[in-house]
């Protein structure tokens, strides 16, 4: 088998990570017959199965997976021959996509496009994306960068085949109103706030699963009054007097003076991680590697690491 076609190979690789063919349609601005064609013609070309019908979709087979595995390695090959010819020609160039949540775009990117100034050629644009803790992978597949967070009791998504940066840990502490009785203590512990009414995020949320931890070390239910993925409303009914909350610290000791307390939380290991995903490929970018670098560095910093 000579003359693999890598266009059809990034089509099959596209067809593993999104699950369809309407959607890898979407993706690559084709129509699902473009799509079907071409990868009944990389079928044709090296002789076996490599999708099958199930059901009204399609699957790969395990030629396809392993043929899917050796396109991303291809992709990256590419990209990081065109890493080596640019830092041959001294000229980082490029537009880097990055999704980033709520909390940690406020926290991350003021910072990050402060020291994005010395790579002019470098294009950086963003997106919102907050999502439950397990679909920020899924973002990969549209995104150069996705900044993720996931709670204390979750793994890292590189099993997926994603480049897996960590960033910071960020401890969650209990945000309490200024006139609520353990306002002023050193820290708490799940059995003195169980019984509060609770403003939190939607459940599968990182600061959500650390609440059902709280739930499980006091014993109790926790009473959730309200749902939001907006960390400043949170931080402001918390200060009117609404209910508590779990809130990040680094994101939130900025705002929490003369309005809000955060206290910490003992006998129970609070927190968590943000991180970023990337494809093996977008990561081998040079202007990826740039961004990536310069966010690290920012991390650090407002974590004070």
């Amino acid at each position: 088998m000579t003359g693999l076609d890598v266009g059809q190979l990034a089509l099959l690789r596209e067809l593993a990570d999104r699950g369809s063919v309407t959607a890898v349609a979407e993706a690559t601005g084709r129509t699902p017959s473009a799509v079907s064609q071409q990868l009944k013609a990389l079928q044709a070309h090296v002789g076996v199965s490599l999708v099958e019908r199930v059901g009204r979709g399609v699957e790969l087979t395990d030629a396809g997976r392993a043929l899917a595995a050796g396109a991303v390695q291809v992709a990256t090959a590419l990209a990081e021959a065109e890493a080596a010819w640019q830092a041959y020609q001294g000229d980082v160039a490029g537009t880097v996509r990055l999704a980033v949540f709520f909390s940690a775009a406020e926290l991350l990117l003021p910072g990050l496009l402060v020291r994005l100034r010395a790579y002019p050629a470098v294009q950086l644009q963003t997106f919102d994306e907050d999502v439950s803790q397990d679909a920020f992978a899924g973002l990969t597949a549209d995104y150069d960068l996705v900044v993720a967070h996931r709670s204390d009791d979750v793994q890292p998504a590189g099993s997926r085949g994603l480049t897996v940066v960590p960033l910071m840990r960020e401890p969650l502490d209990v945000a309490l109103p200024l006139d609520h009785p353990l306002a002023g203590q050193a820290y708490v512990t799940p059995a003195d706030v169980i019984g509060e009414d609770w403003i939190a995020p939607p459940p599968d949320f990182p600061i959500d699963r650390v609440l059902s931890a709280i739930a499980a070390r006091a014993g109790a239910p926790v009473r959730v009054v309200r749902r939001t993925t907006h960390l400043p409303l949170i931080e402001n009914l918390v200060a009117g007097g609404h209910g508590v909350a779990l809130l990040p610290r680094h994101s939130s000791v900025g705002r929490s003076a003369g309005a809000f307390a955060l206290v910490p939380l003992r006998d129970l290991r609070a927190g968590r991680f943000v991180e970023a995903l990337l494809r093996p490929d977008r990561a081998a970018r040079w202007a990826v590697q740039v961004v990536l670098g310069e966010l690290e560095a920012e991390a650090r910093a407002v974590s004070g690491r």
